[in-house]
């Protein structure tokens, strides 16, 4: 079974408590590519108070960590954007 959108948007929204959250499935731009297949590309866009004082790459693990368990069911790229509130502003 393919991973979705709505699977990684509940999965963040448990971890991370966003105050914002976009989660798009980019998979048919990726037709033909390595690793592509339905559900396998996304772009998570995520506002959570978690982020503030981290930089981006500590950003990104608490994302990846979020959805460790939805990984290995295909996830083969994620563009993410991390924002704190204050930024988001």
């Amino acid at each position: 079974m393919a991973v979705t959108a709505q699977d990684i948007e509940a999965a963040l929204r448990e971890a991370l408590a966003p105050q914002q959250l976009q989660v798009i499935d980019d998979s048919h731009q990726h037709i033909g590519h390595a690793g592509a297949g339905e559900g396998s590309h996304f772009t998570v866009r995520i506002t959570s108070e978690r982020f503030a004082g981290l930089r981006g790459v500590a950003r990104h693990r608490l994302v990846y960590h979020a959805l460790a368990s939805l990984m290995p069911a295909g996830i083969h790229a994620l563009a993410i954007q991390a924002r704190s509130p204050d930024e988001a502003n």
